[in-house]
C-alpha cells in the first residue's frame, strides 16, 4: 500500500492526506461554509464517552495474543518441573505487584527474556498467568496449597483471599492445626486468625485428634495461653496437657511444670488438685509450687487481691452464663428471662416466666432456678416456682409461710433463706428457711430490725442483711446471722442509708452497690452511684470506685472474679446497662446491654454443668 501516488492522482489503495475530502457529491468540495454547531454558541459541550466492556475486550485480545504466541516478551520457567509459560510483561505487571517490581525496577530480571521461578509448580504457574488475563482461576483440594503459596509469592491478593476462604471452609478438628501452621508459614493473617478461632471454638473436639498430640512444646504453650478456649472447665485443659505429655512421656515429662504454669490451677477445686494433679506431678518441685499457689488461693480468700496473676483469671467459657429474671420495665413488668454469654458479650432471650413478678428473690440449687415471693403488680405473693434449666419447664413448689415482697434470698449450707420484706400491710423482720430434703419452710430467729428491699448475701458461712427500708426511713444498719447459734448480731453500719441496694460477695468482702435514700425533708428519692465494701476482719466499710451513673433497684452478683451490676432505675429511665467491677483495678467497665431496661430484677451466675472429663 502506497502512501504517495507521485505526481498524479492518488490510487484507490492510497491514503489521502488532503485537508479537504471529497464525498459522494452531495456536498461541495469546499465545506467551510457549513457548521455543525449553532451560530453564536459561546459554551463548549464536552461529553466524555465510555465504552462499556472496553477493558474486558482488551484483556480478551491480549489473551488471544497469548494463546497464539504473538507479542509475548517474556517466558517464565517453573523451577519445580521446568515448564515454560509465555506471557506479556505489561499484563503480568498490571495484575501482580511482584511482577511490577521485577519488570519496572532495576532488577536483573527486567532485561531478561527468560526467568526461572524457583519452587513453583508448572501447572500452577500456567493457572496463575491465565488468571492475570482472565481474572478466573480454579481452586481445588488438590491444588489449593500450591496455589496459595504461589499467590502469596506473586502478591495476587484476590487469589490469596479466595484460597484462604476455600481452606477456611475445610476446617475440621482433624486438620485445623495443620491449616493454622500453613497460614502462619505463608503469612496469611486472615486465614491464621480464622483457624485459631476455630481451634478455640472447638477445642474440646480438637484435642482428641492426632494433630494436637504432634504439637511442639512452643505451640502447646501458645495454645494454652489463649483466654478464649471454649472449655466447660479448666479440668479439660489439665487433661489435655496430660494426654499430650503421655503421648511421648519419656521426652515430654520434663515439660510438665512449664505446661502447668499455663493451666489455671487456682480455679480447680481442692479435691481435684488432690486427686488428679498432685499424683501426676510426683516429686517435681516446680509443679508443687504451682499446686501450693492454688491451695493458698482457696485457703486465704481475703488475700486474693495480693495473689492475682494470669492463672487466677478465668477463661471466658468457664464462667458459665448470667441469667436476669423479672423486674419492672417500661411495660411495668418483664416476663422474659435473659441470658448472657461472656464469649460473645451478648444477651439473648432464654424463656418466659409464668407471669409478672416484682420485688422477689431468686436462688440456684443445682440445675434448678428458684423464684421466691414478690408481687405480680396487684398482690404480694408467697409462692415459690422452680425453673428446670435442663428442660426449661416451670413447676410449683411449696409456698412460704408468709407473703413477702421486697425480700432477700440466699443459699447457706445447702438451705434457702427468705429474709424480711413486706407482707402488704407491714414491714417484716421474720426469716424463713427452706429445707430441700423435707421440702418445707420453717422460721428461724428474726432479725433485730424490720427490713424491706435490703441486700442479702452470704459471706464466710454467715447471712448478711444490708440496709433496706423500715417504715418511712431507709437504713444504714447491717446485721449478720450465724446458723450455728441461730442468732442475728449487728455489724458496722453503712456509710450512708441505702434501700433497693445491690449486694454481692467477692474475695472475702461484701459489696453494697447503688441504692436510694429519700431524705425526710424532701419526699423525692435520692439515688446513688457510690459503692462501698465491707471487710469482716475489721468490721468496717470502705468507699470504692463508683458506678458510671446513679441507680437503685440494681441487681448484683459475682461472675467469675468480677462483680456485675445489672439494670436499675435512675429516676427517669429503666436501665438496660450492665457494668462489671474488677476488684484488682478498682474499675467499672460496661458489658453488653440488656435487651430491655429492668429495675428490681434478679441476677444469678449459672456455672457450666457438663460432667467432668476423665483422663483416658
Amino acid at each position: 500500500m502506497s502512501l504517495s501516488g507521485g505526481s498524479g492522482s492518488p490510487s484507490k489503495e492510497s491514503i489521502s492526506t488532503n485537508s479537504s475530502i471529497e464525498t459522494n457529491g452531495n456536498l461541495p468540495r469546499d465545506s467551510s461554509r457549513f457548521s455543525l454547531f449553532s451560530a453564536g454558541s459561546s459554551t463548549s459541550h464536552e461529553e466524555p464517552y465510555q465504552c462499556k466492556g472496553h477493558a474486558e475486550h482488551s484483556l480478551s485480545c491480549m489473551q488471544s495474543y497469548l494463546q497464539s504466541g504473538k507479542l509475548c516478551d517474556v517466558t517464565l520457567i517453573a523451577g519445580n518441573n521446568g515448564k515454560r509459560v509465555q506471557a506479556h510483561r505489561l499484563v503480568l505487571s498490571a495484575a501482580s505487584e511482584y511482577f511490577a517490581v521485577m519488570f519496572t525496577g532495576n532488577l536483573r530480571e527486567a532485561g531478561e527474556s527468560e526467568i526461572t521461578l524457583g519452587e513453583v509448580n508448572g501447572d500452577i504457574l500456567q493457572s496463575v498467568v491465565n488468571y492475570c488475563y482472565t481474572g478466573t482461576i480454579e481452586i481445588r483440594e488438590d491444588n489449593v496449597e500450591s496455589l496459595l503459596s504461589t499467590a502469596c509469592l506473586m502478591q495476587l491478593n484476590k487469589v490469596v483471599e479466595a484460597c484462604s476462604s476455600f481452606l477456611a471452609n475445610q476446617l475440621h478438628p482433624s486438620n485445623c492445626f495443620g491449616i493454622a501452621l500453613f497460614a502462619e508459614h505463608l503469612h496469611c493473617p486472615t486465614l491464621l486468625q480464622t483457624a485459631r478461632a476455630y481451634i478455640s471454638e472447638y477445642f474440646m473436639q480438637v484435642v482428641q485428634n492426632q494433630e494436637f498430640l504432634q504439637l511442639s512444646l512452643d505451640q502447646m504453650l501458645i495454645l494454652l495461653a489463649r483466654e478464649d478456649l471454649n472449655v466447660i472447665s479448666e479440668e479439660y485443659i489439665f487433661h489435655s496437657v496430660i494426654n499430650w505429655v503421655n503421648h511421648d512421656h519419656a521426652n515430654r515429662k520434663s515439660d510438665i511444670a512449664q505446661l502447668l504454669s499455663f493451666v489455671k490451677l487456682p480455679l480447680l477445686s481442692p479435691s481435684f488438685l488432690t486427686d488428679n494433679v498432685e499424683p501426676y506431678v510426683g516429686e517435681d518441685l516446680s509443679s508443687h509450687k504451682l499446686i501450693m499457689e492454688a491451695y493458698r488461693w482457696h485457703l486465704l480468700p481475703e488475700r486474693r487481691l495480693q495473689m492475682v496473676n494470669s492463672r487466677t483469671k478465668p477463661r471466658k467459657a468457664t464462667l458459665g452464663k448470667l441469667l436476669v429474671v423479672g423486674g419492672m420495665d417500661k411495660f411495668k413488668g418483664g416476663t422474659d428471662i435473659e441470658v448472657y454469654d461472656p464469649r460473645s458479650d451478648k444477651w439473648e432471650i432464654l424463656c418466659p416466666t409464668t407471669g409478672r413478678r416484682l420485688q422477689f428473690g431468686i436462688a440456684l440449687m443445682g440445675d434448678k432456678l428458684l423464684v421466691v415471693g414478690g408481687r405480680d403488680g396487684l398482690k404480694t405473693m408467697n409462692s415459690m416456682e422452680c425453673l428446670d434449666l435442663k428442660t426449661y419447664t416451670w413447676s410449683q413448689m411449696p409456698p412460704l409461710n408468709t407473703h413477702r415482697h421486697g425480700l432477700g434470698v440466699a443459699l447457706l449450707g445447702g438451705t434457702l433463706y427468705a429474709v424480711g420484706g413486706h407482707d402488704g400491710w407491714s414491714y417484716l423482720n421474720t426469716v424463713e428457711r427452706w429445707d430441700p430434703t423435707s421440702r418445707t419452710w420453717s422460721f428461724v430467729a428474726p432479725m433485730q430490725t424490720q427490713r424491706c428491699s435490703a441486700g442479702v448475701a452470704v459471706l464466710d458461712g454467715k447471712l448478711y442483711a444490708v440496709g433496706g427500708r423500715e417504715s418511712s426511713s431507709c437504713l444504714k444498719s447491717v446485721e449478720c446471722y450465724d446458723p450455728h447459734t441461730n442468732k442475728w448480731t449487728m455489724c458496722a453500719p453503712l456509710t450512708r442509708r441505702r434501700s433497693a441496694v445491690g449486694v454481692a460477695v467477692a474475695n472475702g468482702y461484701l459489696y453494697a452497690i447503688g441504692g436510694q435514700d429519700p431524705p425526710s425533708s424532701n419526699p423525692s428519692y435520692v439515688r446513688f452511684s457510690c459503692v462501698e465494701r465491707y471487710d469482716p476482719s475489721t468490721d468496717s466499710w470502705t468507699i470504692i470506685a463508683s458506678l458510671s451513673g446513679k441507680r437503685d433497684a440494681v441487681a448484683a452478683c459475682l461472675f467469675g472474679n468480677c462483680l456485675v451490676a445489672v439494670g436499675g432505675y435512675d429516676g427517669a429511665h429503666y436501665l438496660n446497662t450492665v457494668e462489671r467491677y474488677d476488684p484488682i483495678t478498682n474499675e467499672w467497665t460496661y458489658l453488653a446491654p440488656l435487651n430491655m431496661g429492668r429495675a428490681g430484677a434478679c441476677v444469678v451466675a449459672v456455672p457450666n454443668r457438663e460432667a467432668t472429663q476423665t483422663n483416658e
